[in-house]
């Protein structure tokens, strides 16, 4: 027998802490019933579940991390540079977490880790319809064509880029740069980069802001943290929408 927030913590759902908050919420049952009690002990053959999903089914671990540059999204490097493992906490190493899909070395952003496969590859799978925001700064102040071209697909490894969403976010006229914000389904490599290189803007910073449902802004860099159930939920839901965006407005584009 071992206490509930126990069982709950070690499922990588929520850290005990966590799983106290959810059981005085009444947000845990046993066996169906709502308890509401910090001492209450389980036995294997308990039924736990928070929110009606049992625990059991959500036993892997799954984080976000706001990947800082320098950083491999590898568990290991030939070369002996750091990777995003060493980012994960000591008390979470047990979990033997993997990156979901890749950031460049010199990328930040977001990016998920987790130790389930079958999630891993419904995240980045050639079906998944997860979509992918970044922040790009480009040299040079970028021109209404480009934006277009962009947004209707490029060819960049033999293959016609899907449909983007692309907008412009701002341009510094005394550097004589442009940010971009651009949105997109597929993950080829080093995707954004060429999409920008074949229509003549060459990528200076590169930010994934969002990643499905998950988003940058309540972690700063080199931070991580736990991913809620109801957020497991959703990216796995996501997975499944179209790969086409729907362009439902123009671009934001600036006339010089």
């Amino acid at each position: 027998m071992e206490r509930i927030q126990k069982r709950i913590a070690a499922s990588g759902i929520a850290s005990r802490r966590k799983a106290e908050e959810l059981i005085l919420e009444g947000r845990v049952k046993v066996n169906g019933h709502i308890i509401d009690s910090l001492g209450i002990k389980v036995g294997p053959k308990d039924e736990v579940t928070v929110d009606d999903i049992v625990v059991s089914k959500l036993s892997s671990l799954y984080l976000a991390l706001n990947k800082p540059r320098g950083y491999i999204s590898s568990v290991s490097d030939e070369l002996g540079r750091k990777t995003i493992l060493d980012l994960v906490p000591a008390e979470l190493k047990e979990y033997k977490v993997f990156p979901v899909g890749r950031l460049d070395y010199d990328t930040k952003g977001i990016i998920l880790l987790t130790n389930d496969g079958d999630f891993m590859n419904k995240m980045v799978g050639p079906k998944s319809g997860i979509q992918k925001e970044y922040l790009v700064r480009v040299k040079g102040i970028i021109h209404n064509d480009a934006i277009n071209r962009l947004q209707n697909g490029v060819m960049i490894h033999g293959k016609m880029t899907l449909p983007a969403l692309v907008f412009l976010d701002s341009i510094d006229r005394n550097n004589s740069s442009s940010l971009v914000r651009i949105t997109i389904t597929q993950g080829m490599n080093h995707q954004i980069k060429e999409m920008f290189k074949i229509v003549g803007y060459e990528v200076k910073r590169l930010t994934r802001v969002r990643f499905g449902n998950i988003k940058i802004d309540d972690l700063s860099e080199g931070e991580i943290r736990r991913l809620t159930i109801h957020e497991v939920k959703t990216l796995l839901e996501l997975s499944k929408q179209s790969k086409i965006l729907r362009i439902e407005s123009k671009p934001k584009i600036i006339h010089i």
